[in-house]
């Protein structure tokens, strides 16, 4: 249970609160909006990196209000009805492009057109520039309970110092025991899947701001170092699981006291060491013996962790621009402006509904696409019932005005961490709280109004989804493997060079399984979709895991390198049968 978020989740309704204490309903309105997806974007993780994940949408959402409210004021009422769907759809063709960039970028532009719909479809008194300063005024209430709130678990003295970038360096050490512990067995491949993830998150939570490779205190420089120390124990506990040979529980203890020396930021003790009777068992135990060493020492972050992609904003834009981009950005851009035309038609005083169920509908990293529209068709007919049921049962109770909508509020508040499990229990969740929202806002007789369109946007949005549009289909998945193919072979390349950058070695080994993981999400996203959508990626499977398996073999050949000084014959023979299976799975895919 996330306890701490969704405390957080309940105490984001006091902007409501002093609103509508103050007579403001309406303007409290607008700051539980921003509060509301505020907390879609909150996610576990370093407080540092949240800044940036919830500031950043939610200063594009304020801009959305404005876009939207102002557009809706300078546009004649006659023409609405067309101006209003075309200005929506061009935001939809931009903000579409930019999603393709990361979950930050996503973020920016689900925030930017939700809001753009609703500051030009809601009925408010306020002016736009007056919703937009309230807007982030609840998002700036949530960001700050982010930042002010202890983590949970904490076992240092100071609770906000790092807290969660140690718990994200601790779960690698764990993460690679546990990979150890699955050495020889059936689930060894899903323990090497959660080490990436954990390595992912870990890397992540170490990019952060000012912490960079110059980090600005003894205790980042530490744990730098220790994230830097936990590469090459990655690398050797991956050989020993690619080898297939089951090894003692001692192999994997030293790791776990590692762990638990990172969350405590202290010296581990005594670390058992392994046993040397292989190649892989040598590599980890002096990987061991070079991390106690590191753990003793506050020396520099490695290159592994400073490294950065060169150019990144040309990366951004080659991203939002590339096919992806220009794929995504032109079915938001239909599924708005048709939602707001077919909304604008049907009941043109509360369209906003619409358009911006269709903004979260078309969103792929929701899950695939026939799966989250049945998902928001449940979610909603059980929060629209569940909230006439409510209203229903709180109407007898003697509650001053608005005050049992805005304990709904603060419930339905509380209870978004825990419905982000599934997005049917989160659209529930949401829609209980978005009709107490409306209703303090003014609109009554809302609910089912709200059934109705959500149906039509899941309609809009399948539809959308699977019309032919010139070009190649998948261009996602295409794009994902070929940067994983890349990655792969610059990581090969540097092996087979037989070079002594160890610590290039492992960036290249992190870029490699990184794209690797972004890779098999993409395919197994697009395996789920309708045989329609799914036609266009057969055989992307394959050719990852064919992949996986080639930095698999280089990670232990590696390993062997550096333990004979030479590479294997039956190495390099592995890595040549792998190199000619991956180009006939790259013929066979259709993508």
């Amino acid at each position: 249970m996330p306890w701490v978020a969704m405390a957080r989740g309940g105490l984001a309704v006091l902007p409501l609160l002093l609103a509508v204490a103050a007579g403001r309903p309406t303007a409290g309105v607008m700051a539980a909006l921003g509060t509301l997806l505020a907390a879609i974007n909150d996610r576990p993780g370093p407080r540092r990196t949240a800044v940036l994940r919830l500031s950043a949408p939610a200063l594009a959402g304020a801009c959305g209000l404005l876009l939207g409210s102002y557009a809706t004021a300078l546009t004649p009422d006659p023409r609405r009805a067309l101006v209003l769907p075309l200005v929506l759809a061009a935001l939809g063709l931009l903000a579409g492009a930019v999603s393709a960039i990361g979950p930050v970028a996503s973020g920016i532009g689900t925030q930017l057109l939700v809001t753009a719909a609703i500051g030009a479809g809601m009925p408010l008194p306020e002016p736009g520039w007056q919703r937009a300063l309230f807007f982030l005024a609840g998002a700036g209430w949530l960001l700050a309970l982010r930042l002010l709130l202890p983590s949970p678990g904490r076992t240092t003295r100071n609770p906000y110092r790092l807290d969660g970038e140690r718990g994200a360096v601790a779960a690698v050490y764990t993460a690679v025991a546990d990979l150890l512990d699955a050495t020889g067995t059936e689930s060894a491949l899903s323990r090497r899947a959660a080490l990436t993830t954990a390595l992912d998150q870990a890397q992540d939570a170490l990019a952060g701001p000012r912490l960079r490779r110059f980090a600005s205190s003894a205790a980042e420089r530490r744990l730098h170092a220790r994230f830097s120390a936990a590469l090459p124990l990655a690398e050797a506990a991956t050989a020993l699981a690619w080898a297939g040979t089951p090894l003692p529980a001692r192999a994997a203890r030293g790791c776990r006291a590692l762990a638990d020396a990172v969350l405590l930021d202290a010296l581990p003790g005594v670390v058992p060491a392994p046993s040397r009777d292989a190649a892989g068992l040598r590599s980890l135990d002096n990987a061991l013996l070079d991390a106690v060493t590191a753990f003793d020492t506050a020396g520099p972050a490695g290159l592994a962790t400073a490294r950065t992609r060169r150019g990144p904003l040309r990366a951004a834009l080659r991203r939002a621009t590339g096919p992806a981009g220009r794929e995504y950005g032109t079915r938001v851009a239909l599924c708005l402006g048709a939602s707001a035309a077919a909304a604008q038609a049907l009941h043109p005083e509360h369209w906003y509904w619409l358009p911006a169920t269709a903004v979260f509908l078309v969103k792929p990293d929701l899950g695939p696409l026939a799966s989250r529209a049945l998902c928001r068709v449940a979610g909603t007919l059980v929060g629209a019932a569940l909230f006439a049921l409510l209203v229903t049962v709180l109407r007898p109770v003697p509650l001053p005005g608005a005050a049992g909508l805005v304990a709904l509020v603060a419930v339905c508040g509380a209870l978004i961490p825990l419905g982000m499990r599934h997005f049917a229990v989160q659209t529930a969740v949401v829609t209980v709280l978005v009709l107490a929202l409306v209703g303090l806002g003014g609109e009554t007789q809302a609910t089912w109004n709200r059934v109705t369109d959500s149906l039509l946007a899941c309609a809009i949005v399948l539809l959308v989804g699977h019309l032919p549009l010139p070009g190649r289909r998948g261009n996602v998945v295409r794009g994902r493997l070929t940067a994983a193919s890349q990655a792969a072979t610059d990581y090969l390349g540097h092996v087979l060079s037989g070079s002594e950058d160890r610590p290039g070695r492992w960036a290249l080994r992190r870029a490699a399984y990184r794209s690797l993981a972004q890779a098999r999400t993409a395919v197994e996203l697009s395996a789920a979709e309708l045989p329609t959508l799914a036609r266009h990626t057969e055989g992307a499977a394959d050719v990852t895991a064919v992949l996986e398996r080639l930095v698999d073999t280089t990670t232990a050949a590696a390993v062997h390198y550096d333990d004979a000084g030479r590479l294997p014959e039956r190495d390099s023979e592995r890595l040549n049968a792998l190199l000619g299976e991956l180009d006939s799975s790259r013929a066979k895919a259709a993508c």
